[in-house]
């Protein structure tokens, strides 16, 4: 139906005629003249119908936005002074000499401005695909899904599909769960990962796996989070942790020069201890230059208690950050607000510092806690933050996680309300993770329960599981987890070990991983993977600010689907086939009851 895309036509067409095949995305009536902005998928080209043409004008009258038509005309170079440099088809025009309309637009529900809820653009969402925008991040995501696998089947990877109908797995979220007709009372979990899968393709022999597969997680939404969301998928055998990073750094490398023409140069790597202690995150965007600095020496023996109590505690922390130039823009309104943000993160309070004058000794300064200090823990202080005249210094005070948490948004926060992010693209990897952590004396795993420590036989981890290193990895790209990743344990002596660590007892062991467990007897090789999310990628490549507007059709943040009305009651035949009740809201039993 057509002879080329309308973003294709440039000046070496001039002289020729083609058929052209899109939606109306602007008509211009100038009475005599009509013109008329063609878009499909590939750009937009503009369209001429005049007096000459007299019944294809009057065609062209009737036209409305986001009709679907057939254009053919002859191109032509645009005039001197209307050429439009904002176009990439702005050197030419197509003269119409014939139109059909292939089919008719009812009215938009969406505003033509862009001024819809997300609500209205999830519900049409196919009209709001239509927009260049949108289109071009669903281009690209598609170059980058090529890209990948390119990259990797170059290097021997093996595109293998997992089951999507499998048990549930321990990956920290609910499972979306799915009921089996012929197993009555049992069910199906959707994967929130393929880890189980993955490791056993690597017991199988197939050495390099990877796949582009949608994963599944029942959990509270936000930005960057959906129920079903896509990864990159990979697992290798006989390799290493330093050659898996090697491996998925040069892989990302070259999606971003290819795609973005970015060069991110080589990854620096960087000890978990290291990012929780200097940027209060296992994530921290490099591009902001604030850093948290710890005091708890200086201010050990100071009278404020508020102070000296987290100071002497092995388990608490006192720390600050030092804003170059705050001290004129934050008023003491603006550090009320801030003292308020912290305290989302369990922050009591937010004692600060002004460096009215760094050469004024004590009159320099501006605290309501300055009374409380000496002068040589405070000079002290300065020295070890490098502080400046006009600069302001916000503490924190309290346990080791309250302090790094609240201090480590603080940054964030202060980072971007202060504009002082640093350069475009800020990789790094997060290396060193903890093993384990410790929550009311219940030990958890920090990645899954299949990560290898770092280094240690099954009998040394029982003995220190809570100072034990596992041998994971994170890729980090501006404050984003890009993926993550970790050796596998493939000793079933390791894993039984590990097991008993997290409480997991040798019945419910077999229960839920039996059939790993005993295809570790079988020669196992040593094996290690990773993991990247596809949505955060083409997000962060893209500039979009959500993964929902690089998806196709995402979920609401309340995990519904307004375009088809999902989730929905099932049809009561079916459930009473599945042997399934859905029992009534407390709220609607106790109105039925009064």
């Amino acid at each position: 139906m057509r002879s080329l895309y309308c973003g294709e036509v440039n000046e070496s067409h001039v002289g020729q005629e083609v058929t052209l095949c899109g939606w109306v995305n602007r008509r211009r009536d100038l009475g005599a003249v009509i013109f008329l902005d063609l878009r499909d998928r590939e750009g937009i080209v503009q369209v001429v119908y005049d007096p000459d043409f007299p019944d294809v004008l009057e065609k062209a009258n009737t036209l409305r936005n986001e009709f679907c038509v057939q254009v053919k005309g002859k191109v032509r170079a645009r005039p001197d002074g209307q050429v439009n440099k904002d176009m990439a088809t702005g050197a030419i025009e197509v003269l119409g000499l014939e139109l059909t309309i292939l089919n008719k637009s009812a009215p938009l529900p969406l505003d033509s401005n862009q001024k819809n809820s997300e609500e209205q653009r999830l519900k049409y969402r196919y009209l709001d695909l239509r927009r260049p925008e949108m289109t071009e991040r669903m281009r690209f995501r598609a170059k980058v899904t090529s890209a990948v696998r390119s990259s990797l089947e170059s290097q021997g990877f093996l595109d293998i599909e997992t089951p999507i109908l499998t048990a549930a797995t321990p990956e920290g979220a609910r499972d979306y769960l799915v009921p089996s007709r012929t197993h009555k009372g049992q069910f199906f979990a959707l994967p929130q990962s393929p880890q189980l899968f993955k490791q056993l393709l690597m017991m199988s022999g197939m050495e390099r796996y990877y796949q582009i597969v949608k994963c599944f997680r029942d959990e509270d939404l936000r930005a960057d989070r959906q129920p079903e969301f896509t990864q990159i998928d990979i697992e290798t055998s006989f390799m290493s942790s330093d050659q898996v990073m090697e491996v998925t750094e040069t892989m990302i490398r070259s999606l971003f020069q290819e795609l973005l023409n970015v060069d991110l140069g080589e990854f620096p790597r960087m000890p978990y201890s290291e990012a929780m202690t200097r940027f209060g995150s296992d994530k921290p965007d490099l591009r902001n230059p604030l850093e948290i600095v710890d005091v708890a020496d200086i201010l050990k023996d100071v009278e404020f208690k508020v102070f000296s109590g987290p100071a002497n505690d092995e388990k608490g922390r006192v720390a600050v950050i030092c804003v170059p130039g705050g001290a004129a823009k934050f008023s003491r309104k603006g550090i009320d607000e801030l003292t308020k943000f912290v305290g989302i993160y369990g922050a009591k309070g937010m004692p600060w510092l002004k460096v009215n004058d760094i050469n004024a000794g004590l009159e320099g300064l501006q605290s309501p806690i300055l009374k409380f200090l000496t002068e040589d823990a405070v000079k002290t202080l300065l020295a070890r933050t490098n502080a400046k005249t006009g600069d302001i210094i916000f503490f924190g005070s309290d346990t080791y996680n309250v302090v790094t948490e609240s201090l480590g948004a603080l940054r964030l926060k202060i980072g971007e309300d202060l504009e002082l992010l640093q350069g475009e693209w800020k990789p790094l990897w997060v290396v060193d993770f903890p093993m384990f952590e410790e929550v009311d004396g219940h030990m958890h795993a920090i990645h899954h329960p299949f990560t290898a420590p770092t280094n240690l036989t099954a009998t040394e981890l029982e003995a220190n599981p809570v100072g034990a290193l596992s041998d994971a990895y994170d890729m980090v790209l501006n404050g984003c987890e890009l993926g993550g990743g970790s050796v596998r344990i493939h000793n079933q002596d390791m894993q039984a070990a590990v097991f008993r660590i997290l409480g997991i007892s040798d019945e419910e062991a077999q229960e839920k991983f039996g059939f790993l467990l005993e295809a570790l007897q079988y020669g196992a090789p040593p094996h290690a993977g990773l993991a990247f999310g596809l949505d955060r990628l083409v997000m962060l490549m893209t500039g979009a600010s959500s993964i929902r507007d690089v998806m196709a059709f995402p979920k609401t943040t309340t995990a519904a689907c307004p375009l088809t009305n999902a989730p929905g009651h099932a049809n009561p035949a079916q459930l009473k086939e599945l042997g399934i009740a859905c029992l009534e809201k407390e709220s609607d039993t106790d109105e039925k009851a009064e």
